[in-house]
């Protein structure tokens, strides 16, 4: 299966030390050789990049590791095919506009049976049971309502979503409409939280350590969410399957199961 990355922060950061990590994972560490994609939330809108190639023998990988794009929200994605063939368009994340926003989304699994969900007001562009679950629940909420609705709102909706997706096989998903970065675990997904006080951490797949005491102010949120630890000595938190993460500002909050019964951590 593929690989997920997401971060959520409460100040605009840089994601090179995570996005390092995932992007040996990419053909290297890792069997993710048929694309990678970033996206890097600025406003309602995104910079985002994409590459149908392994992302440990991308020069713009490489790139994008020594430039340091801040951001508030950002999703990342290293592809293993299993649906669709290996090319651009087929390469996550996805993006479409819905009530003037940038929404993204990548995801890792198979969903059986859900091309023959009806689409909506979205079609996908490529062959993926991914980007056709995205249009379908773009499609959903394009129908539902007529503007943005407010975040608790277009939780639950979102939540319930995810629950009908995840009866049809592996859902591990992210999604930002550039105000929350959502996460559903269909199998596997974890996530860890940095605040103050900061200290040191040492990639997995990399001889990379980094001290975030140095890089950070004591105000500073961040939190990271990704398929499999990245970190070697953080402590990560394992996603319950079929429970749904809504990260603000880098603070988490679950959506437990289909019921959406919600608590803060």
């Amino acid at each position: 299966m593929c690989e997920l990355l997401g971060m959520s922060a409460n100040v605009p950061t840089d994601i090179r030390f995570s996005f390092a990590g995932l992007a040996r994972r990419g053909g290297e560490t890792g069997p993710h050789a048929d694309g990678w994609g970033i996206s890097f939330y600025e406003g309602r809108t995104t910079r985002s990049f994409h590459e149908p190639e392994p992302s440990s023998r991308s020069q713009l990988a490489r790139l994008l590791r020594d430039m340091p794009i801040k951001s508030c929200i950002v999703l990342g994605h290293v592809r293993r095919a299993n649906r669709g063939r290996v090319s651009l368009e087929n390469t996550h994340p996805f993006s479409r506009e819905l009530w003037g926003r940038r929404w993204t989304f990548a995801h890792n699994g198979q969903l059986k049976g859900v091309k023959r969900l009806e689409l909506g007001a979205f079609t996908p562009i490529g062959t993926t049971d991914s980007e056709h679950a995205f249009c379908w629940m773009l499609g959903r909420l394009h129908a539902r309502f007529e503007t943005l609705p407010r975040p608790a709102t277009l939780d639950r909706i979102v939540a319930d979503l995810c629950a009908e997706l995840h009866a049809l096989g592996v859902f591990n998903m992210l999604m930002s409409d550039s105000r929350t970065l959502y996460a559903h675990c269909g199998k596997r997904l974890c996530y860890l939280t940095r605040r103050s006080p900061f200290g040191k951490a040492t990639l997995i797949d990399e001889d990379w350590t980094i001290d975030f005491a140095r890089e950070t102010t004591a105000n500073d949120v961040v939190t990271v969410v990704a398929t499999q630890a990245l970190t070697r000595d953080e402590s990560w938190t394992v996603v319950e399957r079929g429970d749904m993460l809504t990260l603000r500002e880098g603070e988490v909050r679950v959506l437990r199961g289909r019921n959406g019964c919600a608590h803060a951590t």
